[in-house]
């Protein structure tokens, strides 16, 4: 059976717009321009594509499961009318303060996804938009993307200060063109 080429994207700032008064309901996610767009090129290029997103707004109770799975099924919606796929989604529903091993940047939901598809994701595409996604990915030995969407702009004003350097796209589109071999 052929490896699984898998690529890890985050969601709030990556696919569809953030807030920093989280993203509660399906009316309120937004997806980023080229984003959907950027998934479906993904797919058709052979890419099994997968989410791990933080979600603390269930463990502060501003959300529950319920609308947290409302949310995604709009995005897998979205996704698909484009013409892409998410074949899965992992996330810490945990607040910061809860000392799990899911919340990004520890690296336990892309773990999980590599017990998920049985693979080494060493070398593996993760893409995000701030150091906690850049972090996870490193700690599994994965290939770190920073897209300048969402927190990217400021992560990477951030990691330029410190003279630190990781893959830059400006979104998601560039980053699938460049995984797909079309830059």
């Amino acid at each position: 059976m052929p490896q699984v080429r898998l690529v890890i994207l985050d969601r709030d700032g990556v696919i569809n717009h953030d807030s920093d008064d989280f993203i509660r309901t399906p009316a309120e996610w937004v997806p980023i321009e080229g984003s959907l767009e950027g998934i479906a090129l993904l797919t058709r290029a052979g890419f099994t594509v997968a989410v791990a997103t933080n979600q603390s707004g269930i463990g502060r109770g501003l959300y529950d499961h319920a609308s947290l799975d409302a949310i995604h099924a709009k995005m897998r919606r979205a996704v698909a009318d484009a013409g892409g796929a998410i074949d899965r989604i992992v996330y810490c529903p945990h607040a910061p303060d809860a000392g799990c091993d899911c919340r990004k940047p520890a690296p336990g939901l892309l773990r999980e996804l590599g017990r998920h598809y049985g693979i080494d994701l060493a070398g593996m595409p993760a893409i995000g938009d701030t150091e906690r996604d850049l972090e996870a990915a490193r700690a599994v030995g994965a290939r770190p993307i920073l897209v300048l969407t969402g927190n990217g702009a400021a992560t990477q004003r951030m990691l330029a200060e410190r003279g630190e350097a990781v893959e830059t796209w400006p979104n998601l589109l560039e980053a699938a063109r460049a995984l797909a071999g079309e830059t």
